[in-house]
């Protein structure tokens, strides 16, 4: 009687997708962490006015922390096979706190209700591509190295507005913006499912890496957002 691998094969799949679900797991329960400790440090420092004040007056301490910011993500981006595990996740909490001091200009800016609603339309949002990107077969390389394109793209039209304050080109900017950002969810989305079925990678530290990249695709995409949606205070 011939031998029946059916049953093995289905435990390996089983297990594969096991695997996979606890993978995702972990990513989205660092990203909810950073996002949480993000949403925490802004309010906090909105809320004291004497903080917030003295940030957005000494405009070198303000571009100080956004530098620091940069080389978190840069540490983390090229430093990630090098750096012990748990200092990348160090790294990344200590992005996700800088990351709220120079975003608490938001509650300075827009009211707590319409920052609430922007929140649940990006999760919204984002849970719908990020769903979409792991379920999808069609393969979104070629989709998401155009956004990547975009995304140089909206960055230099942004540097360029700094200087012009150019309330139309920031609207143009905003809406492509939130086009790019939901199509590389899709694409990160994808893209971390075919490293973690690649086998060849160490899980702990790829967790932070997929934790850092879908939590910039949900901040950015909430600014973008917030900046069309979002109601100014008086």
């Amino acid at each position: 009687m011939p031998a029946d691998y059916s049953y093995g094969i289905a435990k390996t799949g089983e297990r594969a997708q096991e695997g996979l679900s606890d993978f995702f797991r972990g990513v989205f329960t660092w990203m909810t962490l950073g996002l949480a400790i993000t949403g925490f440090v802004s309010y906090l420092v909105a809320s004291d006015k004497t903080v917030a004040l003295y940030l957005y007056s000494h405009i070198l301490i303000f571009y100080l922390l956004i530098g620091l910011q940069l080389a978190a993500v840069l540490g983390l981006s090229f430093g990630i096979n090098r750096l012990p595990a748990n200092i990348s996740e160090a790294i990344f909490l200590l992005y996700s706190g800088l990351t709220g001091v120079t975003f608490s200009f938001i509650f300075l800016i827009y009211t707590n209700q319409s920052i609430g609603e922007v929140f649940f339309i990006t999760a919204a949002s984002f849970g719908l591509l990020a769903f979409l990107g792991y379920t999808t077969k069609r393969d979104l390389t070629e989709m998401g190295n155009f956004m990547l394109v975009g995304l140089f793209a909206i960055i230099i039209a942004m540097f360029v507005n700094f200087f012009l304050h150019s309330s139309t080109l920031m609207y143009v900017v905003s809406v492509l913006g939130v086009v790019i950002f939901l199509g590389l969810t899709a694409y990160d989305m994808q893209k971390l499912k075919q490293i973690y079925l690649s086998g060849a990678f160490d899980e702990r530290k790829e967790r932070v890496m997929g934790a850092l990249t879908l939590y910039l695709d949900f901040i950015n995409l909430f600014l973008m957002l917030l900046n069309l949606f979002g109601q100014r205070r008086d």
